[in-house]
């Protein structure tokens, strides 16, 4: 299966985000159809039917890469065996 690039997955996340938001605060007919277009655009690119699915898949995607950019950077600067400070 195809991986969805992260940097979509987040423009797409943050909209669906702002849009549920957005609806909460104040209902309106051209919110709700455009909720509904980015939730299935999110279904779509997590491969899910369930927009509650969609968005724990998305946020662990992303939090993969985000994982796998902090150690290649960390490798990058020679820093592959130093403990981490917590």
């Amino acid at each position: 299966m195809l991986e969805p690039d992260p940097k979509v997955v987040r423009e797409v996340l943050t909209r669906y985000a702002s849009l549920r938001i957005a609806q909460a605060e104040r209902e309106r007919p051209a919110t709700a159809r455009e909720l509904a277009d980015v939730s299935y655009t999110l279904c779509v690119m997590m491969a899910t039917t369930s927009i509650h699915d969609a968005v724990a898949k998305a946020d662990a995607l992303l939090l993969a890469k985000g994982r796998t950019a902090v150690a290649e950077a960390a490798e990058a600067e020679g820093e592959k065996d130093l403990p981490l400070a917590v």
